[in-house]
């Protein structure tokens, strides 16, 4: 009897330092293939299997499009490609970006549910944020298994934190623990057949992969909401997973509340930032225009031009105390990436 053969794992900032410690655990004769998303940055040579395969006794790569799985290995999403898992085969692709990230946690989480069901095994790191929640919920969705580093050993802990907020995992572990115990449900038979799929489930794989099928759909999971998806600014459908709320576009850019929340605050910034600019200028054009009437003895006109440069600059000086101003920040927000990748060159 088969056991939990597929591994999956999900990690942002402090990421590296737990990877290393997981893996460190696992045997040589691992009877699984893992596969590890890391938020990195789209440009750049990523050196996260050399780190990895020097960690521990697995070989480690960078996943290749159409590459059959095998077990004992470790398998990377590369810089700027979704990781995607099919029946025996791999899948590395260029999809829209899922929280904000490419690659993401979550379409590796729910494309492993959909094909290989209860015999997944996944597992949310240290990170920012709240990628991985909607993956882990996909993963119990199919019968498989949910754990989590425990937030009291992550550098930073607002994934695993967000994974305990939204679902009853199955256990929440050191990164230590979760290699031997990743070990453990490896060759720990699956008895219990795997639910069915369900069609919500099927509908983001397809639009993961930018299926023109499902572009094409009038229907899309969930319902329409009253925001815009703060990428292409189209209209976003609001889901629900129990307790979790979460929101996708028609082209598939996908987001979980946390993430949401701070690119639209991004987005804000932008605006402000436009709206500063653009008063600064009015400001300078309608000074300009004071002096030349000034100039040529016009004295009302340059009256009125007077008035409107004060008030174009009253009304930038708002906006800048605004924009220095440090907005409140979500749990862990404000802690870097921890990203293994040199620059190429």
């Amino acid at each position: 009897m088969p056991g939990h053969e597929i591994i999956v794992l999900g990690a942002s900032a402090g990421g590296v330092e737990a990877l290393c410690r997981l893996v460190a655990v696992l045997p040589a004769d691992l009877p699984a293939a893992v596969f590890v998303v890391l938020h990195v940055p789209a440009n750049g040579k990523s050196v996260l299997p050399q780190i990895l395969s020097r960690a521990g006794p697995v070989p480690a790569t960078h996943a290749r499009d159409g590459e059959p799985i095998k077990q004992g290995h470790v398998y990377i999403a590369p810089p700027d490609h979704h990781l995607l898992i099919h029946r025996g085969v791999i899948e590395v692709i260029r999809g829209p970006r899922e929280n904000g990230h490419r690659p993401a946690v979550d379409p590796l989480f729910r494309t492993a549910a959909q094909s290989h069901g209860a015999r997944v095994v996944g597992a949310v790191l240290s990170g920012a944020l709240d990628d991985g929640t909607a993956g882990l919920v996909a993963i119990k969705e199919r019968g498989g298994v949910a754990l989590v580093q425990d937030p009291l050993d992550a550098l930073v802990d607002s994934m695993p934190r967000s994974a305990l907020d939204h679902l009853a995992v199955d256990a929440c572990l050191s990164a230590e623990a979760l290699g031997a115990e990743l070990a453990r449900l490896a060759r720990a038979p699956v008895s219990e057949p795997s639910p069915p799929v369900k069609s919500r489930m099927r509908q983001e794989v397809a639009a993961a992969e930018m299926d023109p099928h499902q572009l094409g759909r009038q229907d899309h999971p969930g319902t329409p909401s009253a925001f815009a998806c703060p990428e292409c600014h189209g209209v976003l459908w609001e889901i629900h997973d129990g307790a979790l709320v979460r929101y996708r576009c028609r082209v598939g850019h996908a987001y979980s509340p946390e993430t949401m929340v701070a690119d639209h605050s991004a987005s804000v910034e932008g605006a402000l930032w436009a709206a500063l600019r653009a008063l600064e200028e009015n400001g300078a054009l309608t000074g300009r225009m004071r002096d030349q009437a000034t100039a040529r003895g016009l004295n009302a006109a340059a009256r009125r031009f007077a008035a409107r440069a004060a008030a174009a600059y009253e009304h930038a000086e708002v906006l800048r105390r605004m924009l220095l101003q440090s907005p409140p920040r979500l749990s862990g927000e404000d802690q870097p990436d921890a990203v293994p990748y040199a620059a190429d060159g």
